[in-house]
């Protein structure tokens, strides 16, 4: 496939590798260490306590653990392909959807632009859900009078979210934040292993069969796959590459083995801590599984629920990005202008966000969903081809097949992981009433 060149609005013809296209938000301004901190923010997040019900109980002790250490392989080694694409054809490209349409053509950019928007909306409406979860369960542990259900918490959690979106102007501007951010996932990791152990050595043997009939048991691993894709991916590798300082594609590679070294030692260890203490019982939020101290406990939902808040801004800034530049949005962050644009669009997409969160609350779903449709696609399928294109007359035929078949194993889990999503959603669906109190 010939490489084009590929004009839109946004998107200025620029030939040298010193321009970048036109974007509201700042460009090359961060260290390799803080976009590491910032990927390693997305890994260790709430979703974290998770996976030990998600990933480990439908896939076992094997499959859990081997799953997840060659997925963290082969996302960092995705990861890596793209990161090199950032200055493919001597340009910088900012976005996702801009590198597609450079190598692939208008269509191509229009499709990458649905998926990673889809992907990231998916994403943010778990943020949502997983901040209410974690304010109805910090709520219960004081007043059990279900006066306030789930739905309320999410509204509350969206609201909060609305707030850290009007105050934080764009990605670059979280700085301080990122160690709150950090300080957080500590706080919430380190009371769950310690709880999640003190419980495992004072409980009877557990156990550690994989749950189910056989159907279901197939299902389950399928949606585990999945899951297992969207740990470790963001699905908006190029936008974060956009932030760091030059030199781009070394400074990202640093920051991507930061990533998949220090930055995944905490999740690998309250997932398999967490298995090992409740085995198949272990939840889809391990705080709802500890027992220990009300107090210690809330403090860990309240982090998270702050950390949530955190996250979620990161994954929707490629979103604000967009609308900041398209209504050309300039100056003061201050500007009474510019906090009205933020208020009113960036409080419209929350809203949206946190409506469909407490109308579906299915967290579990969402994950499975997001890593089908789209953080499949953006993080495996995508970055080989376009390696292919990239580098097509210097590979080998070997290298080549490789590509290959990497896209197209992952283009039939893609497939299989979708229809087990679907499967999921409609089983929840009848058996929850919308706005259910999960």
């Amino acid at each position: 496939m010939a490489t084009t060149s590929f004009d839109h609005p946004l998107l200025p013809n620029v030939h040298n590798e010193e321009e970048y296209p036109n974007s509201a938000h700042q460009v090359s301004n961060d260290s390799w260490f803080q976009v590491g901190v910032v990927l390693s923010t997305g890994i260790n997040s709430a979703f974290a306590l998770g996976y030990a019900g998600l990933i480990m109980v439908p896939l076992g002790w094997v499959g859990g653990v081997v799953g997840l250490i060659l997925s963290s392989a082969i996302s960092l080694y995705a990861s890596i392909l793209m990161a090199k694409l950032h200055e493919y054809g001597g340009r910088r490209h900012i976005r996702y959807r801009d590198l597609a349409g450079f190598m692939y053509g208008q269509t191509a950019y229009s499709l990458v632009w649905v998926s990673q928007f889809a992907n990231l909306f998916l994403i943010n409406t778990g943020f949502v859900i997983l901040g209410g979860q974690a304010l109805k369960a910090f709520y219960v542990l004081f007043r059990d009078d279900h006066q306030m259900k789930l739905p309320h918490f999410i509204a509350v959690a969206g609201f909060a979210c609305v707030l850290f979106a009007i105050a934080i102007p764009h990605l670059s501007a979280l700085r301080i934040w990122l160690g709150f951010s950090t300080f957080f996932s500590l706080v919430y990791i380190c009371i769950v292993i310690a709880l999640s152990l003190k419980d495992g050595l004072e409980a009877p043997p557990r156990d550690y069969s994989i749950p189910g009939t056989k159907n279901t048991k197939i299902w389950a691993t399928i949606g585990a796959a999945a899951n297992l894709v969207f740990a470790y991916n963001t699905g908006m590798l190029p936008e974060l590459q956009a932030t760091v300082r030059k030199p781009v594609v070394n400074n990202m590679i640093k920051a991507l083995n930061f990533q998949f070294t220090l930055g995944v030692i905490p999740m690998h260890a309250v997932t398999y801590i967490g298995y090992w203490a409740y085995g198949s019982s272990a939840s889809s939020y391990l705080l709802n599984n500890v027992s220990g101290p009300i107090w210690l406990k809330g403090m860990a939902n309240i982090a998270a629920f702050l950390q949530a808040i955190i996250a979620l801004h990161i994954f929707a800034s490629p979103t604000y990005e967009f609308l900041d530049t398209k209504y050309g949005v300039k100056g003061s962050a201050l500007a009474c202008k510019n906090l009205a644009f933020r208020i009113i669009v960036r409080g419209g997409y929350i809203a949206i966000t946190a409506f469909l969160s407490a109308l579906l609350p299915f967290l579990g779903d969402f994950m499975n969903l997001t890593g089908a449709i789209s953080t499949f696609p953006l993080t495996f399928i995508l970055p080989n081809h376009m390696y292919i294109v990239a580098k097509r007359r210097k590979l080998s035929f070997l290298k080549k097949s490789w590509h290959w078949l990497n896209i197209i194993f992952f283009s039939c889990i893609a497939v299989a992981a979708f229809v087990a999503a679907l499967r999921f959603i409609t089983v929840d669906s009848k058996t929850y009433h919308v706005f259910a109190d999960l």
